[in-house]
């Protein structure tokens, strides 16, 4: 029997997801969570084989999550739940040493599959996804420039960053100005939008 983790935040998707592999004999889920930073507590606590984790959880983003899993828990293998549209967080996940993903939008009878193959120890890549991720290449923005970006993402003002950051104001613009230009967009929107596509926030 694979005991499974699932780490999904929408209720109907992890409805789902569970409904399918209560068909499976071989598989079982022993814990199901909601966010990321639940993720390792649920592991130590019920040990599961594998653990299936969708990239855009709150509090904590499943990419880290999961490095953290690997660290803590390496008998756990990991699967990671990801949309055609974000190659740069494949390409993140990647980077942490993950080897297994699956599309979101794959057929149902693939996630089985996928889960028996990342248990033994297999990669469990899409070759489309893979060459999207390489494709899109490593963000250009700075540590500090993906920093107020992603607190602008948040909706921060400048003054409210600077402020957070013990940065002045004009500093801050300077590196929202610097992300504009680094990402070939028309405005701080804009620059959040690109920036979080390609998966750099």
């Amino acid at each position: 029997m694979i005991r499974v983790l699932l780490a999904e935040d929408m209720h109907m998707i992890r409805a789902a997801l569970i409904a399918l592999l209560r068909l499976e004999s071989d598989l079982e889920v022993v814990a199901e969570v909601t966010r990321g930073d639940e993720i390792v507590p649920a592991a130590l606590r019920m040990r599961p084989d594998v653990a299936i984790v969708d990239i855009d959880l709150p509090v904590l983003d499943g990419i880290t999550a999961a490095a953290q899993l690997r660290e803590v828990l390496p008998s756990c293998r990991i699967l990671v739940l990801t949309a055609m549209g974000q190659p740069g967080q494949v390409r993140r996940a990647l980077s942490v040493g993950i080897e297994a993903f699956l599309v979101k939008d794959a057929p149902g009878d693939r996630l089985a599959d996928a889960i028996r193959r990342t248990a033994a120890g297999l990669r469990v890549l899409d070759a489309e996804l893979v060459a999207s991720a390489m494709e899109h290449g490593e963000s250009p923005l700075t540590p500090r420039e993906t920093t107020v970006l992603r607190e602008a993402a948040r909706g921060a003002s400048a003054e409210e960053i600077a402020a957070r950051l013990h940065l002045s104001a004009g500093t801050v613009r300077n590196y929202l100005t610097g992300a504009i230009t680094k990402t070939g967009a028309r405005n701080k929107i804009d620059a959040v939008r690109i920036a979080e596509d390609a998966g750099w926030l």
